[in-house]
Protein backbone atom coordinates (compact mmCIF):
# COMPACT_ATOMS: atom_id res chain seq x y z
CA UNK A 1 0.00 0.00 0.00
CA UNK A 2 1.28 3.45 -0.91
CA UNK A 3 1.44 5.91 1.99
CA UNK A 4 1.17 9.59 1.23
CA UNK A 5 3.76 10.56 3.84
CA UNK A 6 6.26 8.55 5.85
CA UNK A 7 8.29 9.97 8.71
CA UNK A 8 11.46 8.16 9.69
CA UNK A 9 11.88 8.81 13.40
CA UNK A 10 9.37 9.10 16.21
CA UNK A 11 11.20 11.78 18.13
CA UNK A 12 10.25 15.35 18.89
CA UNK A 13 10.45 16.64 15.29
CA UNK A 14 8.65 13.70 13.71
CA UNK A 15 5.85 13.73 16.27
CA UNK A 16 5.32 17.49 16.04
CA UNK A 17 5.15 17.22 12.25
CA UNK A 18 2.63 14.37 12.44
CA UNK A 19 0.52 16.47 14.80
CA UNK A 20 0.60 19.45 12.43
CA UNK A 21 -0.20 17.43 9.32
CA UNK A 22 -3.14 15.46 10.70
CA UNK A 23 -3.23 13.28 7.59
CA UNK A 24 -5.07 9.99 7.87
CA UNK A 25 -2.52 8.47 5.51
CA UNK A 26 0.67 9.11 7.47
CA UNK A 27 3.12 6.54 8.79
CA UNK A 28 5.83 6.83 11.43
CA UNK A 29 8.72 4.37 11.44
CA UNK A 30 10.54 4.23 14.78
CA UNK A 31 13.60 2.11 15.49
CA UNK A 32 13.00 1.94 19.24
CA UNK A 33 10.33 0.12 21.22
CA UNK A 34 8.69 3.42 22.19
CA UNK A 35 8.35 6.98 20.89
CA UNK A 36 10.19 10.07 22.10
CA UNK A 37 12.92 8.46 24.19
CA UNK A 38 15.25 11.44 23.89
CA UNK A 39 12.39 13.86 24.55
CA UNK A 40 11.67 12.09 27.85
CA UNK A 41 15.26 12.63 28.95
CA UNK A 42 15.48 16.30 27.92
CA UNK A 43 15.75 19.04 30.50
CA UNK A 44 16.41 16.54 33.24
CA UNK A 45 12.99 15.00 32.62
CA UNK A 46 11.22 18.38 32.63
CA UNK A 47 11.57 19.00 28.89
CA UNK A 48 12.58 22.58 28.10
CA UNK A 49 10.60 22.92 24.87
CA UNK A 50 11.49 26.45 23.78
CA UNK A 51 13.24 29.66 24.82
CA UNK A 52 12.06 33.25 25.07
CA UNK A 53 15.22 34.42 23.30
CA UNK A 54 14.27 32.62 20.09
CA UNK A 55 13.25 35.15 17.46
CA UNK A 56 14.21 35.50 13.81
CA UNK A 57 14.61 39.22 14.54
CA UNK A 58 17.55 38.52 16.86
CA UNK A 59 21.09 37.41 16.07
CA UNK A 60 20.40 33.70 16.31
CA UNK A 61 24.08 32.83 15.89
CA UNK A 62 24.42 33.88 19.52
CA UNK A 63 22.56 30.65 20.33
CA UNK A 64 23.04 28.46 17.24
CA UNK A 65 25.88 27.09 15.16
CA UNK A 66 25.16 26.85 11.44
CA UNK A 67 24.28 28.88 8.37
CA UNK A 68 22.73 32.15 9.54
CA UNK A 69 20.31 32.60 6.64
CA UNK A 70 19.05 29.03 6.85
CA UNK A 71 18.55 29.21 10.61
CA UNK A 72 16.67 32.51 10.27
CA UNK A 73 14.43 31.07 7.55
CA UNK A 74 13.52 28.04 9.65
CA UNK A 75 13.05 29.87 12.95
CA UNK A 76 10.80 32.45 11.23
CA UNK A 77 8.20 29.69 10.84
CA UNK A 78 7.53 29.39 14.55
CA UNK A 79 7.73 31.72 17.55
CA UNK A 80 8.23 30.54 21.10
CA UNK A 81 4.71 31.83 21.86
CA UNK A 82 3.27 29.50 19.21
CA UNK A 83 5.03 26.57 20.84
CA UNK A 84 3.60 27.50 24.23
CA UNK A 85 0.15 27.87 22.65
CA UNK A 86 0.36 24.36 21.18
CA UNK A 87 1.17 22.97 24.60
CA UNK A 88 -1.30 25.26 26.37
CA UNK A 89 -3.10 22.43 28.25
CA UNK A 90 0.19 21.74 30.05
CA UNK A 91 1.70 23.94 32.72
CA UNK A 92 5.11 25.46 32.07
CA UNK A 93 7.29 27.62 34.26
CA UNK A 94 9.92 30.02 33.00
CA UNK A 95 13.29 29.57 34.65
CA UNK A 96 16.69 31.24 34.23
CA UNK A 97 17.86 31.98 30.69
CA UNK A 98 14.21 32.21 29.60
CA UNK A 99 13.71 28.46 29.40
CA UNK A 100 10.30 26.83 29.75
CA UNK A 101 10.03 23.61 31.76
CA UNK A 102 6.93 21.44 32.01
CA UNK A 103 5.77 21.23 35.64
CA UNK A 104 4.34 17.76 35.13
CA UNK A 105 7.42 16.45 33.34
CA UNK A 106 8.46 15.46 29.83
CA UNK A 107 6.07 12.50 29.76
CA UNK A 108 3.19 14.97 29.68
CA UNK A 109 4.79 16.71 26.69
CA UNK A 110 5.16 13.41 24.87
CA UNK A 111 1.57 12.37 25.63
CA UNK A 112 0.27 15.74 24.41
CA UNK A 113 2.14 15.33 21.12
CA UNK A 114 0.78 11.82 20.62
CA UNK A 115 -2.77 12.90 21.48
CA UNK A 116 -2.66 15.49 18.68
CA UNK A 117 -1.83 12.98 15.96
CA UNK A 118 -4.92 11.81 14.09
CA UNK A 119 -5.13 8.11 13.16
CA UNK A 120 -1.41 7.51 12.90
CA UNK A 121 0.12 4.31 11.64
CA UNK A 122 3.08 3.84 13.96
CA UNK A 123 5.55 1.00 13.49
CA UNK A 124 7.82 0.52 16.52
CA UNK A 125 10.96 -1.63 16.54
CA UNK A 126 11.24 -0.81 12.84
CA UNK A 127 14.76 -0.04 11.69
CA UNK A 128 15.28 1.48 8.26
CA UNK A 129 18.14 -0.07 6.30
CA UNK A 130 17.88 1.64 2.93
CA UNK A 131 15.80 3.98 0.77
CA UNK A 132 15.37 4.03 -3.00
CA UNK A 133 13.37 6.29 -5.29
CA UNK A 134 11.78 5.13 -8.53
CA UNK A 135 9.94 7.80 -10.50
CA UNK A 136 8.02 9.68 -7.80
CA UNK A 137 7.83 6.86 -5.25
CA UNK A 138 10.18 6.24 -2.34
CA UNK A 139 10.71 2.65 -1.26
CA UNK A 140 11.87 2.17 2.33
CA UNK A 141 13.49 -1.12 3.32
CA UNK A 142 13.20 -2.11 6.99
CA UNK A 143 13.46 -5.14 9.28
CA UNK A 144 9.66 -4.98 9.46
CA UNK A 145 8.90 -5.15 5.75
CA UNK A 146 9.05 -2.58 2.98
CA UNK A 147 7.10 0.66 2.72
CA UNK A 148 6.32 3.05 -0.12
CA UNK A 149 5.38 6.72 -0.06
CA UNK A 150 5.23 9.93 -2.04
CA UNK A 151 6.68 12.23 0.65
CA UNK A 152 9.56 11.07 2.83
CA UNK A 153 10.61 13.01 5.92
CA UNK A 154 13.83 12.03 7.66
CA UNK A 155 13.62 12.95 11.34
CA UNK A 156 15.97 10.29 12.64
CA UNK A 157 18.14 12.54 14.80
CA UNK A 158 21.89 12.38 15.32
CA UNK A 159 24.36 10.17 17.17
CA UNK A 160 24.08 11.69 20.65
CA UNK A 161 22.64 9.89 23.68
CA UNK A 162 23.60 6.51 22.27
CA UNK A 163 22.05 4.63 25.17
CA UNK A 164 18.65 5.78 23.87
CA UNK A 165 18.91 3.83 20.63
CA UNK A 166 20.16 6.33 18.06
CA UNK A 167 20.62 5.80 14.33
CA UNK A 168 22.86 7.12 11.57
CA UNK A 169 20.31 6.29 8.86
CA UNK A 170 19.56 9.96 8.18
CA UNK A 171 23.14 10.63 7.16
CA UNK A 172 23.21 7.46 5.05
CA UNK A 173 20.05 8.44 3.17
CA UNK A 174 21.35 11.96 2.58
CA UNK A 175 24.69 10.68 1.30
CA UNK A 176 23.04 8.16 -0.99
CA UNK A 177 21.07 10.91 -2.70
CA UNK A 178 24.11 13.16 -3.15
CA UNK A 179 24.00 15.45 -0.11
CA UNK A 180 27.24 16.38 1.62
CA UNK A 181 27.69 15.76 5.35
CA UNK A 182 29.85 18.07 7.44
CA UNK A 183 32.08 16.52 10.10
CA UNK A 184 30.11 14.94 12.94
CA UNK A 185 31.14 15.50 16.57
CA UNK A 186 29.56 15.21 20.02
CA UNK A 187 28.27 18.57 21.31
CA UNK A 188 26.66 19.94 24.46
CA UNK A 189 29.05 17.70 26.33
CA UNK A 190 31.77 18.07 28.96
CA UNK A 191 35.51 18.27 28.25
CA UNK A 192 38.18 15.80 29.24
CA UNK A 193 41.42 17.49 30.30
CA UNK A 194 45.16 17.23 29.85
CA UNK A 195 47.67 16.62 32.64
CA UNK A 196 47.95 20.29 33.67
CA UNK A 197 44.25 20.30 34.52
CA UNK A 198 44.09 16.96 36.35
CA UNK A 199 43.48 19.06 39.48
CA UNK A 200 39.94 19.61 38.12
CA UNK A 201 39.23 15.95 38.88
CA UNK A 202 40.20 16.39 42.54
CA UNK A 203 37.31 18.80 43.09
CA UNK A 204 34.64 16.70 41.38
CA UNK A 205 31.18 17.97 42.28
CA UNK A 206 32.17 21.61 42.75
CA UNK A 207 29.89 23.94 40.79
CA UNK A 208 29.65 27.72 40.38
CA UNK A 209 28.99 30.44 37.79
CA UNK A 210 31.73 31.69 35.48
CA UNK A 211 32.46 33.02 32.01
CA UNK A 212 34.38 31.40 29.18
CA UNK A 213 35.97 32.60 25.96
CA UNK A 214 36.91 30.32 23.06
CA UNK A 215 40.14 31.86 21.82
CA UNK A 216 39.87 30.45 18.29
CA UNK A 217 36.69 32.44 17.49
CA UNK A 218 36.33 34.84 20.47
CA UNK A 219 32.95 33.32 21.40
CA UNK A 220 32.06 34.44 24.93
CA UNK A 221 29.66 32.44 27.10
CA UNK A 222 28.30 32.59 30.64
CA UNK A 223 26.79 29.99 32.92
CA UNK A 224 27.45 27.36 35.55
CA UNK A 225 30.43 25.05 35.31
CA UNK A 226 30.84 21.72 37.06
CA UNK A 227 34.05 19.88 37.83
CA UNK A 228 33.81 16.12 37.37
CA UNK A 229 35.94 13.01 37.80
CA UNK A 230 36.58 13.16 34.04
CA UNK A 231 37.25 16.89 33.65
CA UNK A 232 34.95 19.88 33.41
CA UNK A 233 31.29 20.15 32.42
CA UNK A 234 28.13 22.04 33.40
CA UNK A 235 26.01 24.23 31.09
CA UNK A 236 28.88 26.67 30.46
CA UNK A 237 31.32 24.05 29.20
CA UNK A 238 28.61 22.08 27.40
CA UNK A 239 27.67 25.18 25.43
CA UNK A 240 31.36 25.85 24.81
CA UNK A 241 31.66 22.39 23.25
CA UNK A 242 29.21 23.47 20.55
CA UNK A 243 31.46 26.30 19.37
CA UNK A 244 34.92 24.86 20.21
CA UNK A 245 36.92 23.05 17.53
CA UNK A 246 40.50 23.24 18.73
CA UNK A 247 42.87 25.38 20.75
CA UNK A 248 42.46 27.02 24.12
CA UNK A 249 39.50 28.11 26.21
CA UNK A 250 39.90 30.92 28.72
CA UNK A 251 37.78 30.70 31.87
CA UNK A 252 37.02 33.69 34.08
CA UNK A 253 36.25 32.05 37.43
CA UNK A 254 35.61 35.49 39.00
CA UNK A 255 33.75 37.59 36.41
CA UNK A 256 32.40 40.09 38.95
CA UNK A 257 35.40 40.40 41.26
CA UNK A 258 37.80 43.35 41.50
CA UNK A 259 41.17 42.17 42.81
CA UNK A 260 42.57 45.68 43.20
CA UNK A 261 39.96 46.57 45.83
CA UNK A 262 41.45 43.97 48.16
CA UNK A 263 45.15 44.58 47.54
CA UNK A 264 45.66 45.93 51.05
CA UNK A 265 43.28 43.59 52.84
CA UNK A 266 44.48 41.68 55.91
CA UNK A 267 42.06 38.82 55.20
CA UNK A 268 43.23 35.45 53.92
CA UNK A 269 42.83 34.55 50.26
CA UNK A 270 40.28 31.83 51.04
CA UNK A 271 38.23 34.35 53.04
CA UNK A 272 38.13 36.99 50.34
CA UNK A 273 37.62 35.12 47.09
CA UNK A 274 33.89 34.33 46.52
CA UNK A 275 34.59 30.78 45.37
CA UNK A 276 34.20 27.34 46.95
CA UNK A 277 37.07 26.83 49.40
CA UNK A 278 37.96 23.42 47.98
CA UNK A 279 38.45 25.04 44.57
CA UNK A 280 40.61 27.87 45.95
CA UNK A 281 42.80 25.50 47.95
CA UNK A 282 43.42 23.28 44.92
CA UNK A 283 44.21 26.28 42.73
CA UNK A 284 46.65 27.62 45.34
CA UNK A 285 48.29 24.22 45.53
CA UNK A 286 48.92 23.88 41.78
CA UNK A 287 50.05 27.54 41.65
CA UNK A 288 52.53 27.07 44.55
CA UNK A 289 50.79 29.79 46.56
CA UNK A 290 50.14 29.92 50.28
CA UNK A 291 46.78 30.92 51.72
CA UNK A 292 48.07 34.19 53.11
CA UNK A 293 46.73 37.68 53.78
CA UNK A 294 46.16 39.64 50.60
CA UNK A 295 48.45 42.52 51.52
CA UNK A 296 51.35 40.08 51.99
CA UNK A 297 51.20 38.89 48.41
CA UNK A 298 54.18 39.80 46.25
CA UNK A 299 53.44 41.35 42.87
CA UNK A 300 54.22 38.03 41.16
CA UNK A 301 51.91 36.14 43.55
CA UNK A 302 49.19 38.73 43.02
CA UNK A 303 49.42 38.33 39.24
CA UNK A 304 49.37 34.55 39.59
CA UNK A 305 46.17 34.80 41.62
CA UNK A 306 44.62 37.08 39.01
CA UNK A 307 44.94 34.23 36.51
CA UNK A 308 41.65 33.10 38.01
CA UNK A 309 40.09 35.66 35.67
CA UNK A 310 41.94 34.36 32.62
CA UNK A 311 42.68 30.68 33.17
CA UNK A 312 43.59 29.14 29.82
CA UNK A 313 43.44 25.43 29.08
CA UNK A 314 43.34 23.18 26.03
CA UNK A 315 40.75 20.40 26.25
CA UNK A 316 42.05 16.90 25.63
CA UNK A 317 38.72 15.98 24.06
CA UNK A 318 35.16 15.49 25.26
CA UNK A 319 33.05 12.89 27.06
CA UNK A 320 31.79 11.39 23.79
CA UNK A 321 28.43 10.69 22.19
CA UNK A 322 27.07 8.75 25.19
CA UNK A 323 27.16 11.93 27.27
CA UNK A 324 26.50 14.43 24.47
CA UNK A 325 23.06 16.00 24.15
CA UNK A 326 23.34 16.69 20.41
CA UNK A 327 25.46 15.95 17.36
CA UNK A 328 27.41 18.85 15.90
CA UNK A 329 27.61 18.83 12.10
CA UNK A 330 25.29 16.98 9.76
CA UNK A 331 23.64 17.38 6.37
CA UNK A 332 24.91 20.61 4.86
CA UNK A 333 22.08 23.13 4.61
CA UNK A 334 23.36 24.29 1.19
CA UNK A 335 21.45 21.26 -0.11
CA UNK A 336 18.21 22.05 1.79
CA UNK A 337 15.60 24.71 0.94
CA UNK A 338 13.52 26.92 3.24
CA UNK A 339 10.92 24.13 3.57
CA UNK A 340 13.56 21.62 4.68
CA UNK A 341 13.15 19.89 1.31
CA UNK A 342 16.17 18.54 -0.49
CA UNK A 343 17.26 20.67 -3.44
CA UNK A 344 18.44 17.49 -5.11
CA UNK A 345 15.48 15.15 -4.59
CA UNK A 346 11.87 16.29 -4.77
CA UNK A 347 9.62 15.37 -1.81
CA UNK A 348 12.56 14.32 0.35
CA UNK A 349 12.78 16.33 3.58
CA UNK A 350 15.27 16.43 6.46
CA UNK A 351 14.43 17.97 9.83
CA UNK A 352 16.00 18.49 13.25
CA UNK A 353 19.31 17.23 14.55
CA UNK A 354 20.26 15.41 11.34
CA UNK A 355 20.90 18.83 9.77
CA UNK A 356 24.08 20.85 10.20
CA UNK A 357 22.53 23.14 12.82
CA UNK A 358 23.15 22.95 16.54
CA UNK A 359 21.77 25.03 19.38
CA UNK A 360 22.82 25.80 22.92
CA UNK A 361 21.30 24.23 26.02
CA UNK A 362 17.94 25.72 26.95
CA UNK A 363 15.27 24.58 24.52
CA UNK A 364 17.00 25.82 21.36
CA UNK A 365 17.35 22.40 19.73
CA UNK A 366 13.84 21.19 20.45
CA UNK A 367 12.47 24.49 19.13
CA UNK A 368 14.56 24.14 15.97
CA UNK A 369 13.11 20.66 15.39
CA UNK A 370 9.60 22.09 15.91
CA UNK A 371 10.31 24.94 13.47
CA UNK A 372 11.61 22.48 10.85
CA UNK A 373 8.43 20.45 11.25
CA UNK A 374 6.34 23.60 10.81
CA UNK A 375 8.19 24.42 7.58
CA UNK A 376 7.55 20.93 6.18
CA UNK A 377 3.89 21.00 7.22
CA UNK A 378 3.40 24.26 5.30
CA UNK A 379 4.98 22.79 2.20
CA UNK A 380 2.92 19.60 2.32
CA UNK A 381 -0.41 21.33 2.92
CA UNK A 382 -0.12 24.02 0.24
Amino acid sequence: MLDKTIIIGGGVGGLFLAALLNFTNITILEKNSSLGKKLLASGGGKCNITNENISFKKDLLKYYLGNKNFINQIISNLSYLEVLEFFKPLKFEKVKNSQFFCKTGSKSVLNHLKSNITNPKIYLNTEVFDVEKNDDIFKIYTNNGNFECKNLIVASGGLSCQNLGVSDIGYKIASKFGHEISTLNPALVGFSVQKDEFWFKKISGVCFSAKAKILQNNKVLSGDLLFTHRGISGPLMMNASLFWQKGKISINFLPNFDFDKFKNSKKQITSILPLPKSFIKEFLKISNLEDKQFFRLSNLEFQTLKKLQNYEFSPAGNFGYNKAEITKGGIKTDFIDENCQSKLVKNLYFIGEVLDVGGMIGGFNIHFAFACAKAVSKALTQ
